[in-house]
Protein backbone atom coordinates (compact mmCIF):
# COMPACT_ATOMS: atom_id res chain seq x y z
CA UNK A 1 0.00 0.00 0.00
CA UNK A 2 1.17 3.34 -1.00
CA UNK A 3 2.61 5.93 1.94
CA UNK A 4 -0.68 8.06 2.88
CA UNK A 5 -0.84 11.16 3.94
CA UNK A 6 -4.32 12.82 5.36
CA UNK A 7 -4.75 17.04 5.28
CA UNK A 8 -6.69 16.96 8.54
CA UNK A 9 -6.61 20.67 8.65
CA UNK A 10 -5.16 23.36 6.33
CA UNK A 11 -5.81 26.76 8.27
CA UNK A 12 -3.54 29.07 10.00
CA UNK A 13 -4.37 29.12 13.56
CA UNK A 14 -7.92 30.70 14.33
CA UNK A 15 -8.84 28.67 11.56
CA UNK A 16 -11.72 30.02 8.75
CA UNK A 17 -13.45 31.34 9.45
CA UNK A 18 -11.25 33.06 12.55
CA UNK A 19 -14.32 33.21 15.54
CA UNK A 20 -13.30 36.82 16.35
CA UNK A 21 -12.22 37.71 12.74
CA UNK A 22 -14.68 39.90 10.55
CA UNK A 23 -12.82 40.58 7.48
CA UNK A 24 -13.36 40.19 3.97
CA UNK A 25 -12.65 36.93 3.90
CA UNK A 26 -13.87 35.61 7.21
CA UNK A 27 -17.69 37.77 6.62
CA UNK A 28 -17.92 36.62 3.52
CA UNK A 29 -17.77 32.76 4.21
CA UNK A 30 -20.37 33.18 7.05
CA UNK A 31 -22.84 34.83 4.98
CA UNK A 32 -22.24 33.20 1.67
CA UNK A 33 -20.86 35.83 -0.44
CA UNK A 34 -17.64 34.30 -1.54
CA UNK A 35 -16.48 31.22 -2.88
CA UNK A 36 -14.34 29.30 -0.21
CA UNK A 37 -14.13 26.40 1.91
CA UNK A 38 -14.39 26.60 5.95
CA UNK A 39 -11.07 25.11 7.26
CA UNK A 40 -9.78 23.78 10.68
CA UNK A 41 -6.35 24.59 12.01
CA UNK A 42 -3.84 22.80 10.41
CA UNK A 43 -2.31 19.32 10.87
CA UNK A 44 -1.76 15.98 9.01
CA UNK A 45 -1.50 12.23 9.59
CA UNK A 46 0.80 9.51 7.95
CA UNK A 47 -0.23 6.03 7.45
CA UNK A 48 0.98 3.36 5.68
CA UNK A 49 -1.90 0.46 6.37
CA UNK A 50 -4.73 2.99 6.81
CA UNK A 51 -5.50 2.06 10.44
CA UNK A 52 -2.92 3.36 11.90
CA UNK A 53 -1.60 6.78 11.84
CA UNK A 54 0.86 9.11 13.13
CA UNK A 55 -0.49 12.96 14.10
CA UNK A 56 1.38 15.31 12.73
CA UNK A 57 0.66 18.54 15.19
CA UNK A 58 -2.33 18.37 17.15
CA UNK A 59 -4.84 20.64 16.44
CA UNK A 60 -7.26 22.26 18.53
CA UNK A 61 -9.94 21.23 16.18
CA UNK A 62 -8.35 17.00 16.46
CA UNK A 63 -11.91 16.39 17.84
CA UNK A 64 -13.87 17.78 14.95
CA UNK A 65 -11.20 16.48 12.61
CA UNK A 66 -10.69 13.25 13.94
CA UNK A 67 -14.93 13.01 13.38
CA UNK A 68 -14.37 14.25 9.26
CA UNK A 69 -12.41 11.33 9.00
CA UNK A 70 -12.95 7.69 10.23
CA UNK A 71 -9.51 6.47 9.38
CA UNK A 72 -8.68 7.89 12.25
CA UNK A 73 -11.82 5.70 14.58
CA UNK A 74 -10.87 2.41 13.37
CA UNK A 75 -13.01 0.24 15.96
CA UNK A 76 -10.61 -2.28 16.38
CA UNK A 77 -11.42 -2.13 20.23
CA UNK A 78 -14.49 -1.08 22.34
CA UNK A 79 -12.04 1.98 22.99
CA UNK A 80 -9.45 2.39 20.00
CA UNK A 81 -8.03 4.91 18.03
CA UNK A 82 -5.82 4.72 15.05
CA UNK A 83 -4.06 7.32 16.38
CA UNK A 84 -0.71 5.75 17.27
CA UNK A 85 1.29 8.61 17.89
CA UNK A 86 2.00 12.77 17.45
CA UNK A 87 4.83 13.96 16.20
CA UNK A 88 4.82 18.08 17.18
CA UNK A 89 6.58 20.24 14.63
CA UNK A 90 6.62 22.79 17.34
CA UNK A 91 4.69 24.27 20.59
CA UNK A 92 2.58 26.62 18.95
CA UNK A 93 -0.56 26.74 21.00
CA UNK A 94 -2.49 25.77 17.65
CA UNK A 95 -0.29 23.21 16.67
CA UNK A 96 -0.37 21.53 21.08
CA UNK A 97 -3.33 21.99 22.31
CA UNK A 98 -5.28 19.03 21.05
CA UNK A 99 -3.08 17.16 22.81
CA UNK A 100 -5.71 17.01 25.71
CA UNK A 101 -8.41 16.06 23.97
CA UNK A 102 -6.53 13.06 24.07
CA UNK A 103 -6.11 12.38 27.48
CA UNK A 104 -8.81 9.29 27.06
CA UNK A 105 -6.66 7.18 25.54
CA UNK A 106 -6.31 3.88 27.20
CA UNK A 107 -2.22 3.78 26.69
CA UNK A 108 0.28 6.34 27.00
CA UNK A 109 0.35 8.49 24.20
CA UNK A 110 4.42 8.43 22.30
CA UNK A 111 4.71 12.17 21.73
CA UNK A 112 8.05 12.87 19.32
CA UNK A 113 9.07 16.02 19.27
CA UNK A 114 12.59 18.02 20.34
CA UNK A 115 14.12 19.08 23.36
CA UNK A 116 13.31 22.60 22.95
CA UNK A 117 9.47 22.00 22.48
CA UNK A 118 9.19 19.27 24.83
CA UNK A 119 11.06 21.57 27.38
CA UNK A 120 8.60 24.18 26.63
CA UNK A 121 5.35 21.90 26.92
CA UNK A 122 6.78 20.67 30.46
CA UNK A 123 7.39 24.66 31.33
CA UNK A 124 5.82 27.30 29.71
CA UNK A 125 2.59 25.53 28.99
CA UNK A 126 2.88 21.97 30.60
CA UNK A 127 0.63 20.09 28.73
CA UNK A 128 2.80 17.10 29.38
CA UNK A 129 2.44 17.22 33.21
CA UNK A 130 -1.34 17.60 32.77
CA UNK A 131 -1.60 14.66 30.52
CA UNK A 132 0.80 12.56 32.58
CA UNK A 133 -2.75 12.35 35.12
CA UNK A 134 -4.76 11.14 32.61
CA UNK A 135 -3.29 8.92 29.95
CA UNK A 136 0.26 9.12 30.74
CA UNK A 137 3.06 10.24 27.91
CA UNK A 138 5.99 8.55 26.34
CA UNK A 139 8.41 11.58 25.05
CA UNK A 140 10.66 10.62 22.38
CA UNK A 141 13.25 13.09 21.44
CA UNK A 142 14.07 14.35 17.79
CA UNK A 143 17.53 15.95 16.66
CA UNK A 144 17.14 18.20 14.10
CA UNK A 145 20.17 17.27 11.62
CA UNK A 146 20.54 13.86 13.34
CA UNK A 147 19.91 11.05 10.27
CA UNK A 148 16.22 9.71 9.73
CA UNK A 149 13.69 7.89 12.16
CA UNK A 150 10.83 5.58 12.43
CA UNK A 151 7.72 5.45 14.73
CA UNK A 152 6.47 3.07 15.78
CA UNK A 153 3.89 0.64 14.27
CA UNK A 154 5.14 2.48 10.78
CA UNK A 155 7.93 0.17 9.61
CA UNK A 156 8.84 1.21 6.40
CA UNK A 157 8.43 5.36 6.36
CA UNK A 158 11.46 7.29 7.47
CA UNK A 159 11.42 10.65 9.04
CA UNK A 160 14.01 13.65 8.73
CA UNK A 161 13.51 16.62 10.70
CA UNK A 162 15.36 19.75 9.63
CA UNK A 163 16.23 23.10 12.18
CA UNK A 164 14.00 26.37 10.72
CA UNK A 165 14.59 29.82 11.53
CA UNK A 166 12.22 30.86 13.61
CA UNK A 167 11.13 32.10 17.40
CA UNK A 168 9.76 29.72 20.20
CA UNK A 169 6.00 30.20 21.11
CA UNK A 170 5.21 34.13 23.13
CA UNK A 171 5.12 31.78 26.26
CA UNK A 172 7.94 29.91 26.27
CA UNK A 173 10.72 31.12 28.61
CA UNK A 174 13.30 31.41 25.90
CA UNK A 175 11.01 33.40 23.28
CA UNK A 176 13.86 36.18 22.97
CA UNK A 177 16.35 33.84 22.76
CA UNK A 178 15.53 31.31 19.72
CA UNK A 179 17.01 27.65 19.45
CA UNK A 180 17.49 24.97 16.55
CA UNK A 181 14.94 23.01 17.81
CA UNK A 182 12.14 25.59 18.48
CA UNK A 183 10.57 24.60 14.75
CA UNK A 184 11.25 22.08 12.42
CA UNK A 185 10.01 20.96 8.85
CA UNK A 186 10.15 16.84 8.14
CA UNK A 187 10.49 15.04 5.27
CA UNK A 188 8.51 12.07 5.12
CA UNK A 189 10.19 9.68 3.32
CA UNK A 190 8.78 6.00 1.76
CA UNK A 191 11.62 3.88 2.62
CA UNK A 192 10.64 1.28 -0.27
CA UNK A 193 10.84 4.16 -2.97
CA UNK A 194 12.54 6.53 -1.85
CA UNK A 195 9.92 9.55 -2.39
CA UNK A 196 8.96 11.73 0.11
CA UNK A 197 7.20 14.76 1.03
CA UNK A 198 8.97 18.02 2.63
CA UNK A 199 5.96 19.45 5.08
CA UNK A 200 6.91 22.91 6.62
CA UNK A 201 3.49 24.49 8.06
CA UNK A 202 5.72 27.44 9.52
CA UNK A 203 8.24 28.61 6.98
CA UNK A 204 10.02 31.94 7.30
CA UNK A 205 13.35 31.62 5.65
CA UNK A 206 14.91 29.02 3.19
CA UNK A 207 17.86 27.59 4.41
CA UNK A 208 20.71 25.67 2.65
CA UNK A 209 18.99 21.94 4.41
CA UNK A 210 15.56 23.54 3.71
CA UNK A 211 16.00 23.69 -0.20
CA UNK A 212 18.00 20.70 -0.32
CA UNK A 213 14.80 18.89 0.68
CA UNK A 214 12.33 20.02 -0.89
CA UNK A 215 14.90 19.72 -4.43
CA UNK A 216 14.66 15.91 -3.04
CA UNK A 217 11.11 16.05 -2.49
CA UNK A 218 7.85 14.50 -4.44
CA UNK A 219 6.24 16.97 -2.87
CA UNK A 220 6.34 20.35 -1.49
CA UNK A 221 3.53 20.64 1.12
CA UNK A 222 4.69 24.26 2.40
CA UNK A 223 3.64 27.70 4.30
CA UNK A 224 0.91 29.13 2.99
CA UNK A 225 0.45 31.65 5.87
CA UNK A 226 0.46 35.05 3.85
CA UNK A 227 -0.16 35.81 -0.23
CA UNK A 228 1.52 39.51 0.81
CA UNK A 229 4.62 41.01 3.18
CA UNK A 230 2.34 43.59 4.54
CA UNK A 231 -0.91 41.99 4.88
CA UNK A 232 -2.16 41.56 8.08
CA UNK A 233 -0.61 45.29 8.61
CA UNK A 234 -2.89 46.63 5.61
CA UNK A 235 -6.04 44.95 6.69
CA UNK A 236 -5.22 46.42 10.48
CA UNK A 237 -4.71 43.00 11.84
CA UNK A 238 -1.59 43.59 13.38
CA UNK A 239 1.64 45.77 13.61
CA UNK A 240 3.74 42.95 12.08
CA UNK A 241 4.85 41.86 8.58
CA UNK A 242 5.00 37.94 7.74
CA UNK A 243 8.49 37.51 7.99
CA UNK A 244 8.52 38.55 11.22
CA UNK A 245 5.49 36.08 12.48
CA UNK A 246 8.03 33.08 10.45
CA UNK A 247 6.16 33.33 7.20
CA UNK A 248 7.30 33.51 4.09
CA UNK A 249 4.88 35.67 1.95
CA UNK A 250 4.17 33.80 -1.63
CA UNK A 251 4.10 36.60 -3.66
CA UNK A 252 7.12 39.03 -4.01
CA UNK A 253 10.77 38.52 -5.02
CA UNK A 254 12.03 36.04 -2.84
CA UNK A 255 8.82 34.41 -2.04
CA UNK A 256 7.25 31.22 -1.95
CA UNK A 257 5.93 31.42 -5.63
CA UNK A 258 9.38 32.53 -6.12
CA UNK A 259 11.10 29.23 -4.34
CA UNK A 260 8.65 26.63 -5.52
CA UNK A 261 9.08 27.73 -9.34
CA UNK A 262 12.41 26.43 -8.71
CA UNK A 263 11.44 22.95 -7.21
CA UNK A 264 11.28 19.58 -9.74
CA UNK A 265 8.23 18.37 -7.62
CA UNK A 266 5.71 16.52 -8.58
CA UNK A 267 3.16 18.88 -6.57
CA UNK A 268 3.21 21.67 -4.77
CA UNK A 269 0.68 22.44 -2.37
CA UNK A 270 0.35 25.58 0.33
CA UNK A 271 -0.95 24.69 3.65
CA UNK A 272 -1.66 26.39 7.21
CA UNK A 273 -3.49 29.74 5.03
CA UNK A 274 -4.39 32.56 7.23
CA UNK A 275 -7.95 33.61 7.39
CA UNK A 276 -6.76 37.26 5.43
CA UNK A 277 -5.37 35.50 2.53
CA UNK A 278 -6.86 36.44 -0.81
CA UNK A 279 -5.82 32.72 -2.16
CA UNK A 280 -9.09 31.21 -0.01
CA UNK A 281 -11.59 32.87 -2.60
CA UNK A 282 -11.41 30.34 -5.17
CA UNK A 283 -12.41 33.04 -7.91
CA UNK A 284 -9.78 35.45 -7.02
CA UNK A 285 -6.52 36.50 -8.92
CA UNK A 286 -4.35 35.53 -6.85
CA UNK A 287 -5.50 32.04 -7.07
CA UNK A 288 -5.50 31.96 -10.64
CA UNK A 289 -1.78 33.19 -10.01
CA UNK A 290 -1.00 30.04 -8.35
CA UNK A 291 -3.10 28.11 -10.66
CA UNK A 292 -0.55 28.99 -13.08
CA UNK A 293 2.59 27.96 -11.48
CA UNK A 294 1.17 24.62 -10.59
CA UNK A 295 0.94 25.35 -7.18
CA UNK A 296 -2.24 23.96 -5.21
CA UNK A 297 -3.87 25.04 -2.15
CA UNK A 298 -4.70 22.70 0.76
CA UNK A 299 -8.27 21.24 1.62
CA UNK A 300 -9.04 20.03 4.65
CA UNK A 301 -9.72 16.04 4.19
CA UNK A 302 -7.34 16.29 1.17
CA UNK A 303 -5.28 13.24 0.49
CA UNK A 304 -1.49 12.41 -0.82
CA UNK A 305 -0.94 9.39 -2.35
CA UNK A 306 3.56 8.82 -2.28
Amino acid sequence: MDLKIRVLGSAAGGGFPQWNCNCFNCDGLRHGRIRAQARTQSSIAVSENGSDWVLINASPDILAQIRAFPGLQPARAVRDSGICAVLLMDAQIDHVTGLLMLRERSTRLPIHATREVLNDLGSGLPLLDVLAHYCGVERHPIVPGDGTFRIEPLHRTDFRAIALDSKAPPYSPHRNDPHPGDNIGLEIIDAASGRSVFYAPGLGAISPAVRAAMLRAEVVLVDGTFWTEDEMITLGLSKKPATEMGHLPQSGPGGMIEVLDALPAARKILIHINNSNPILREDSPQRAILAEHGIEVATDNMEIDL
